[in-house]
């Protein structure tokens, strides 16, 4: 009897479940369902375009500190698929990719229909059944094994096995499907954003970015680093983003309005005012707008003095020690006042989905129903930028598809 294998979802981890579920299973019978009418659309404006297929960090223990949520439960199925695997899947399909100066991994096209191309013409070849503009609408589990699955117009499907990769977006019926099944769903809430500062004196300086901030927020919320960039809402850039992150459910609880930190430049900090003194012993005579006390751009740093209330052109020598505890604190502990966020590009990040205490990490199979798989952003995981979320998508697709085809 042949094995009917359903997949619902033709984002990155339904494809290349089905990839290797017909890879290692040639008899079976491998059916994708896909909602919209083009397959892999998320994939196709990933990395702006160009598809940021995964990241160079091929140690295990670096790359999962990438997650917020999923760090222990992929330490396993990174050890059996992790990047260095994606990129030789890939090229060893005639697809070639470049290492960018910050670890990014991209097709060297530039173009993410080298990626989209290479999983159609491999699904195409190993004889999946891919079927477009075709929604699940709900699945049943019989007692004795297999499902049954609703689609449009009354059309109906049974499978041996069901793959529920559809994405972590609430317009998909995944959360929904996953439910119907006996599964726990953790509230998904936005996890990539910038935030809005509604000081208009910053917006002033849209455009303006520093190589090496530092910014935490209030409450349990783990400081980042990296670039950070002023735009005409508000602040965005690496460092925010990853914060955003880590404090995906901290900001969804106080509704995006709290408090934010910045440290201009990491280097120096706890120090300045061993600085401050070295400027008035050095250079008494200069301005403090002609000798900044950080590498900002010029336009920044005469913003930081104006909100640490400090003429540009006061004198190094005349500055009062009330006046350099507060350029101390605007440099190294600004605090922001946030009024929302707006979603990181088309790249939208949810945390939350499926209970990951629910999913047999080993096979990626359903620990409340027998035959039932997960895989992607439905589950309760994601990442930083930067390749981590395609990764967790590759790899949970690969483990569920080659689990599914062996039963």
């Amino acid at each position: 009897m042949t094995l009917r294998i359903a997949i619902a979802g033709g984002g990155a981890a339904g494809f290349f479940a089905a990839i290797r579920a017909a890879e290692e299973n040639r008899r079976a019978e491998v059916l994708l369902f896909e909602r919209s009418p083009e397959p892999l659309a998320k994939v196709a404006i990933s990395g702006g375009g160009r598809c940021n297929v995964t990241h160079h960090c091929f140690d295990i223990d670096r790359l999962v500190q990438h997650y917020p949520r999923g760090a222990r439960e992929l330490i396993g199925p990174f050890h059996r698929f992790q990047p260095k695997d994606t990129v030789e899947w890939f090229e060893s399909r005639g697809v070639r990719l470049k290492v960018e100066p910050d670890g990014r991994i991209f097709p060297v096209s530039d173009r993410s229909a080298s990626i989209v191309q290479c999983l159609l013409r491999e699904a195409e070849r190993l004889g999946v059944q891919l079927f477009l503009g075709t929604p699940v609408e709900s699945v049943r589990s019989f007692p004795g094994g297999g499902f049954e699955l609703d689609l449009q117009r009354g059309q109906r499907v049974q499978a041996d096995r069901v793959l529920l990769a559809t994405g972590g977006n609430r317009a998909t019926a995944g959360y929904r499907l996953a439910a119907s099944l006996g599964h726990t769903i953790v509230e998904p809430v936005p996890s990539l954003f910038s935030f809005h500062i509604p000081d208009s004196s910053l917006h002033r300086l849209s455009g303006i970015s520093v190589p090496d901030a530092r910014i935490s927020a209030e409450g349990p919320v783990p400081e980042q680093a990296g670039p950070l960039l002023v735009t005409h809402w508000g602040i965005s850039g690496p460092a925010v983003l990853k914060l955003s992150a880590w404090g995906a459910r901290a900001f969804a609880a106080c509704d995006y309005c709290t408090t934010l930190n910045v440290c201009w430049q990491s280097d120096g900090r706890g120090r300045r005012r061993e600085a401050i003194a070295e400027e008035r012993r050095r250079h008494p005579a200069r301005s403090l707008v002609a000798r900044p006390l950080i590498r900002v751009p010029a336009r920044l740093w005469e913003w930081i003095l104006e909100r640490a209330n400090i003429p540009g052109d006061r004198m190094w020598s005349h500055l009062s020690n009330a006046e350099a505890n507060r350029l101390a604190d605007a440099c190294d502990r600004m605090s922001l006042e946030t009024a929302g966020k707006s979603l990181f590009k088309d790249e939208f990040v949810t945390c939350g989905g499926v209970s990951l205490k629910e999913v047999d990490f080993r096979t990626m199979q359903s620990k409340c129903c027998p035959g039932l798989y997960f895989a992607g952003e439905l589950l309760d995981i994601d990442a930083l930028t930067g390749g981590f979320n395609l990764q967790a998508a590759w790899t949970t697709g690969w483990i569920a598809g080659e689990a599914m085809a062996r039963g």
